[in-house]
C-alpha cells in the first residue's frame, strides 16, 4: 500500500458517536465480538496517522511507521478496561507512539532526535523532546535514562486519572481543555488531578531526588 492509498481510505472513516463507541467496547470486551473489535481499530486508525505525522520522514518510513503504530493500536484495544472511565485516546496514543519510538531508535542507533523537532526556545518543547539525547556521554546519559525510569515507574503507580492527565499535559503536551474534553471532567478536575498527582510524585521520589 502507498501512503495515497492509506490517506484515502481514511478519508472514509466516520467518527464514532459515544454511544456508538461504548456499544462496541462492550460488545468486544464483555461478549469478544471480534467484529467491534475490528470496527474499533479500523476507527482509530486516523490517531494512528495523526501521531506519525509528529516526525517529518520519507514515504516508505512513514507507512513502517504506520504499521508499527496499528500495532500498538491493537495492543491498546486488547488491553483497555472500557470501565475504568478513561478516553481510549488518551489510553492509546501512549502504545501508539511508544511503538513508534522503538521501531525508529532500531532503525537508527545513532538517532539523536526521536521526537518533534525542538524549537530554539526550550518552553515549547514537550518532554519527550528531552528525554533522550544520544549526543550527551555514556555516563551522563546513564544517570539521566535511571532518573527518567524512575519517574516512569512512579507515574505507572498513580491512580488511572492522575496517570493519564500528567501523561497528557507533560508527555504529549496537550492542552488541559483537551484533557478534559477526552476524559469527560471539568478543566477544574483536570487542574486538580494534575496537582494531586504531582504530589504524589514528590512524595515517591523525594528521597531518591535528596541523594541524588
Amino acid at each position: 500500500m502507498i501512503l495515497s492509498q492509506y490517506l484515502a481510505e481514511l478519508k472514509n472513516i466516520r467518527i464514532m458517536t459515544p454511544a456508538e463507541e461504548a456499544v462496541l467496547w462492550q460488545g468486544y470486551k464483555e461478549s469478544g465480538d471480534l467484529a467491534c473489535r475490528r470496527r474499533l481499530i479500523e476507527s482509530y486508525q486516523p490517531l494512528v496517522f495523526k501521531t506519525a505525522m509528529r516526525w517529518q520522514l520519507p514515504e516508505a518510513t512513514m507507512l513502517d511507521m504506520i504499521q508499527e503504530g496499528t500495532v500498538g493500536l491493537i495492543e491498546a484495544v486488547e488491553n483497555y478496561d472500557h470501565a475504568r472511565g478513561v478516553a481510549f485516546s488518551l489510553f492509546a496514543v501512549h502504545r501508539i507512539r511508544g511503538r513508534m519510538i522503538n521501531y525508529l531508535t532500531r532503525e537508527d542507533n545513532n538517532l539523536v532526535r526521536i521526537d518533534s523537532p525542538v524549537t530554539a526556545d526550550s518552553s515549547q518543547a514537550t518532554i519527550g523532546d528531552l528525554l533522550i539525547d544520544a549526543r550527551a556521554e555514556v555516563a551522563a546519559q546513564a544517570e539521566h535514562n535511571y532518573l527518567v525510569d524512575q519517574l516512569r515507574t512512579a507515574m505507572d503507580r498513580l491512580p488511572a486519572k492522575e496517570q493519564q492527565v500528567l501523561h497528557s499535559v507533560y508527555l504529549d503536551n496537550c492542552e488541559a481543555k483537551d484533557v478534559a474534553e477526552s476524559m469527560e471532567l471539568s478543566v477544574s478536575h483536570v487542574y486538580r488531578l494534575q496537582k494531586q498527582g504531582i504530589r504524589r510524585l514528590r512524595g515517591m521520589l523525594s528521597k531518591l531526588m535528596g541523594n541524588w
